[in-house]
């Protein structure tokens, strides 16, 4: 694997140093481990979103540890961790900041100064985020794609890394306003969390009623998550996993899929911004498996998460509960590699 070059203004130089920074994954996840019992697959998400230098939207009913999940992860590394707790008077200036007006003592002239609000942060969780009106989540748009905030005609850069973790919960629907598709869009991954096993849940019920004090020690610092999503992007990737990719998302789209159940069932697929996901997660996950090649099982881990929430079913798929899981398990099973080859 070639070295890296300066990257963001931070540079690695040695093999020793990405060796150094590749022992520190698994220490992370173990690290989360300590208090957030059983959830392997959702940590993962969480780290190849945060690898892959994207966003995450953690969807489960109450009780399953999403919000202590994010600030579990937080206390890992040594960044700036804020949270929003959105609700439906939340306004736009509580989460990018507003303008006050001060006075100079010295000359007594007067002036408008922009106070930060929370979301210059590095790790920032939007918690209940769909209990907020379209206006409010609007807010985040240009932070999640641009990475800066624009107020009052004048742009603040955001400081990297930049991570927003965002959580909802399926069941709720009153107050609640759900998520437009532009905006579930900028989510790099949409992952479901579910309900522990019942060992695991015994393990939990026996680690939250005791009187043991666990301490999590932080593993990573600001600048390491940034070598380390500087590294993931020099994970290689075959032309073949690539015409895959490209093959998945393109089957998602009625009108150039060759599957009737698709046909049957959703009005608009995604976008290329979904094979650009695909691919930046399946390499993010060959590097927590310190790999440094994708395969094709990387990228059936995050097809799920990664396509769910940018195809929109039909009338007709939401009238006999068709789930976007579903076609995409459909588009799963019947587009294999093999099938790419033939040009």
């Amino acid at each position: 694997m070639r070295l890296l070059h300066e990257t963001m203004g931070i540079t690695i130089t040695t093999e020793e140093e990405i060796n150094d920074l590749l022992e520190k994954l698994p220490k992370l996840k173990s690290e989360i481990g300590k208090i957030i019992i059983g959830q392997d697959d959702a940590i993962e998400q969480i780290l190849i979103a945060l690898l892959a230098g994207g966003h995450a939207l953690l969807e489960g009913v109450p009780g399953l540890a999403k919000t202590l999940m994010v600030r579990i992860l937080a206390k890992t590394i040594d960044v700036q961790f804020k949270r929003i707790q959105f609700t439906p008077d939340l306004m736009p200036s509580d989460i990018l900041g507003t303008e006050l007006l001060e006075e100079d003592h010295n000359t007594g002239k007067k002036f408008f100064k922009f106070n930060k609000g929370p979301i210059f942060s590095n790790i920032l969780l939007a918690d209940e985020i769909n209990r907020t009106p379209p206006k409010t989540q609007a807010a985040l748009l240009e932070a999640m794609q641009e990475y800066e905030v624009t107020y009052a005609g004048n742009t603040y850069p955001l400081a990297k890394p930049f991570f927003i973790l965002a959580t909802q919960n399926p069941i709720e629907q009153a107050g609640t306003f759900p998520l437009p598709e532009a905006q579930l869009d900028r989510f790099l991954l949409y992952i479901k969390i579910g309900y522990p096993n019942e060992e695991e849940e015994e393990k939990v019920l026996t680690a939250t009623t005791g009187g043991d004090n666990v301490e999590v020690n932080q593993i990573l610092c600001a600048d390491e998550v940034i070598k380390l999503q500087s590294l993931v992007r020099e994970i290689t990737i075959s032309e073949d996993l690539i015409r895959y990719v490209n093959k998945l998302v393109r089957s998602t789209r009625p009108d150039t899929t060759d599957l009737e159940y698709v046909k049957k069932w959703v009005r608009w697929g995604a976008g290329p911004r979904a094979g650009q996901s695909m691919i930046m997660t399946a390499k993010a996950r060959a590097l927590l498996q310190n790999r440094f090649a994708v395969t094709e099982e990387d990228i059936q881990k995050v097809v799920f998460p990664v396509l769910r929430h940018r195809m929109l079913l039909n009338f007709r798929a939401e009238a006999e509960r068709i789930t976007t899981d579903k076609v995409t398990s459909t588009i799963a099973e019947n587009i294999k590699v093999a099938v790419d080859l033939k040009r």
